[in-house]
Formats: structure tokens, sequence, C-alpha cells
């Protein structure tokens, strides 16, 4: 198994971990971006995003987008009732975010952590853009980023 291998299987075990956190039977593409965090990404960490950031942006928006919908929450979110067991299934936007940074890789083998959470930031839509938005992060300027550390070779973790 490649270095890449093991750390897609680390970051989708990981993303699982906060899927079951938060109640959800299903890996969508923000719990992909909270594991890339938790792991330990230069470029998030260059835009003072790590987990605890990451985490913070996306209770805003789902506060927000509660608030959208005509939901008001007094005094925070309430706490996720954890899964208590199974492995949560990949999502529509986990997958999607996967194929986006997939398909920027030439070929397989010269894919490289950094083509992870580059299919999560070009996420063109929905919660990781709402939420990176809300932690006036700098979606374009982080996906370059990200290019540059993997054209230069890095990992882009």
């Amino acid at each position: 198994m490649s270095s890449f291998d093991h750390y897609l299987n680390r970051i989708l075990v990981a993303a699982g971990s906060e899927a079951r956190a938060e109640g959800s039977t299903v890996i969508e593409a923000h719990h992909l971006l909270l594991a890339i965090a938790r792991d330990g990404s230069p470029v998030l960490a260059s835009a003072g995003l790590d987990h605890a950031a990451v985490r913070g942006a996306l209770d805003r928006e789902f506060e927000r987008s509660l608030a959208a919908a005509g939901v008001r929450v007094d005094g925070g979110l309430p706490l996720a009732t954890p899964l208590a067991e199974g492995s949560p299934q990949l999502g529509a936007t986990a997958k999607a975010a996967l194929e986006r940074g997939f398909a920027a890789a030439h070929r397989k083998r010269d894919c490289r952590p950094g083509h992870v959470l580059l299919g999560v930031l070009l996420t063109p839509v929905g919660t990781v853009p709402r939420a990176l938005e809300l932690a006036a992060a700098d979606r374009d300027g982080l996906a370059e980023d990200v290019r540059r550390e993997i054209a230069g070779g890095g990992d882009g973790r």
C-alpha cells in the first residue's frame, strides 16, 4: 500500500469518527475537512484553520442555516448524540470532493494528500464553502497554496 493510500485511509477513518460524533451515518465533505484539519495541514494551519477553528466555523454555518429556516438556537447548538456503532458511508459531497481531488492528479500514482484537501476546497456550494466564508478564509487562495505545494513535491498537509 502506498503512503497516499495510508493517508487516505487515515483521513477516511477520522472523517468517519467526525461523522459518528455528529450522529451522522454519512461522511460528507465537511467531515473530510475536519479530519484533514485534525491530521495537520500546513495550508489550513497557515490560514488559522486548525480543527477547533474549522469546527467553530461549521457550527456557525449550521446555526446560520437553521436561522434562515426560521429556527432560533438560544445558548448555542445542543450536543449531538453520537452513533453508537456502525461505519458511516461516503456521502455525495465527500465522494464528489474526492473525485475533484483525484481528477487534479495526472495519474492515480501522482495523488498526494493535498489532492484530498484540494477536492474539499473546490466544493462549489454547500456547507464547506459557507463555513470557510464565515471563517474569513480565502478558498481560492487556499486552493492555490495546495496546488503550489503539490507541484513542488510537497504532500499538501
